[in-house]
């Protein structure tokens, strides 16, 4: 028998907590709940969950100081912050807390459950790995790319993608092998969604000296001009 991924589920806000409780329990996960920061990292040491769900704006210990001290030792556990700040700052801050995703309320609780099976599903999580290139920064295990001290979070996904080019920067992998990796199949489908993908990766390339090269109905490169 499989056993259940532990999710530790902190915020202050009871009545909301419990029906989201409720609604990951249905999908098969063990939720534990704590109603403020202080609670949920006496909670953390006790269940090491595999997932935190982590409010910011909370008495006795926001979730900031929260993720701060557990980043302190553990830099594996996944943390998704959730919460009513929104402001660039307060994103900022909580990726460089190495927060996972930075989900803002009010969200579909759907929502939350889809990003919770992809990041379970996925095979890059728990894999502690970092590339450098020059400045930039790129963390697949924690979802992030960082330039000169701005971050910005990608979708598992997207991480995975990336990962795979950027353990290969500077040669050639070919569509079906990243398809085949990510989606399992080299369908026509999966191959217009890595299309939507590498345009998303693109974008997050702030470094001029890096770039992904389409290489027509083969593949793509990672090039680095450091």
């Amino acid at each position: 028998m499989i056993k259940a991924k532990k999710i530790l589920l902190v915020d202050d806000d009871v009545k909301n907590s419990m029906l989201l409780k409720r609604f990951i329990e249905l999908e098969g996960y063990e939720v534990t709940y704590a109603p403020n920061g202080r609670i949920g990292l006496e909670l953390y040491r006790d269940l090491r969950p595999d997932l935190i769900l982590l409010d910011i704006n909370m008495p006795e210990m926001d979730g900031f100081e929260t993720a701060r001290a557990i980043r302190a030792t553990d830099r594996k556990v996944v943390i998704f912050f959730l919460t009513d700040r929104t402001d660039k700052v307060d994103r900022l801050h909580g990726f460089s807390l190495k927060g996972n995703d930075y989900i803002p309320k009010p969200f579909y609780p759907e929502e939350l459950i889809a990003k919770i099976h992809e990041r379970f599903d996925s095979g890059i999580l728990g894999r502690s790995m970092e590339f450098t290139f020059g400045k930039t920064i790129f963390r697949p295990d924690l979802c992030t790319i960082s330039y000169r001290g701005e971050t910005h979070s990608l979708s598992v996904r997207q991480s995975e993608i990336l990962a795979i080019l950027a353990a290969n920067a500077g040669e050639i992998v070919e569509r079906d092998y990243i398809l085949n990796a990510v989606w399992g199949d080299a369908s026509y489908a999966n191959s217009l969604a890595l299309n939507v993908q590498i345009s998303y990766i693109r974008k997050l390339l702030l470094d001029p000296a890096l770039s992904i090269v389409s290489l027509k109905k083969k593949g793509y490169i990672l090039a680095v001009d450091i």
